[in-house]
């Protein structure tokens, strides 16, 4: 192993920090994950290391040795880096000591597989990197098959997606299009949109999800679009009887969705 970085100019630093811009993730076809369990689940799904960066006087715990271990063993350089220019790299508040440099995986929807009964979750126009993250990581503990983005705002290899999926993205498939790309697909596969919307009178839970489902949610601020609501099978709203709310945050309007779909398939 070379020796300790201790320069915050140091170029492979300075590339690092870089990655917090979408241009640099879209020119390298890299990005950042950050954390013990993040990049644990990283190296369980086999996502490519590029370079791991480790500090150990910002650690945690004790088995952060053996990740660094495990990351090299894998093929990643291992660099050791003292608490500044980590601090420089780190986008957390609180920095645990490691962060990886990792390739970007496939997010084409040819790669996404679907068995007989799907449970699907699609977003359109997301902007904020801390929804759709915690969209994916609510979707994997919903047990849905994929998280589909479409008319992505939001880069899915944003450092803050990743932080709020703690690293449950690398374990869900995930496919980046058009909407219109999404409908079509979904059409194809037989399976059933169910679109979130205030407009209608239809409650979620009086909806019936079907054994081949997608459950559709719309930009924060906007909703779906017409090209969603016209594509849905089935619309419905999310009944809010307190007075002074008329809309909730999109991730728990597909927290809400996910687990009215995932009840009725529990019955």
């Amino acid at each position: 192993m070379s020796k300790v970085v201790r320069s915050t100019t140091n170029p492979g630093v300075k590339s690092a920090v870089r990655l917090r811009n979408r241009r640099a993730r879209k020119e390298t076809g890299l990005f950042l994950v950050e954390g013990f369990r993040e990049i644990r689940r990283a190296l369980d799904a086999n996502i490519g290391i590029e370079t791991l960066w480790f500090c150990p006087e910002l650690y945690l715990g004790g088995s952060e040795g053996e990740l660094v271990d495990r990351a090299s063993v894998a093929g990643a350089e291992i660099a050791q880096v003292a608490e500044a220019p980590f601090k420089k790299m780190a986008y957390r508040d609180r920095p645990e000591g490691l962060l990886a440099v990792c390739r970007q995986f496939d997010t084409s929807l040819e790669q996404i597989e679907i068995g007989t009964s799907p449970l699907l979750l699609v977003v359109e126009a997301i902007e904020k990197p801390g929804n759709l993250g915690t969209m994916i990581r609510t979707a994997t503990a919903a047990h849905a098959d994929a998280v589909i983005v479409a008319d992505q705002n939001t880069d899915v290899f944003n450092p803050n997606v990743v932080r709020a999926s703690i690293g449950t993205m690398f374990a869900m498939p995930i496919a980046v299009c058009s909407t219109e790309n999404a409908v079509a697909w979904l059409h194809e596969h037989g399976v059933t949109i169910t679109a979130s919307t205030p407009d209608v009178d239809l409650a979620h839970w009086d909806a019936s999800f079907g054994d081949r489902a997608a459950v559709v949610v719309g930009a924060e601020q906007y909703g779906l679009s017409e090209t969603w609501l016209s594509a849905a099978d089935t619309k419905v709203r999310i009944p809010m009887p307190g007075d002074a709310i008329d809309s909730l945050n999109a991730a728990a309007a597909a927290a809400v969705l996910l687990y009215e779909a995932l009840r009725q398939r529990s019955l």
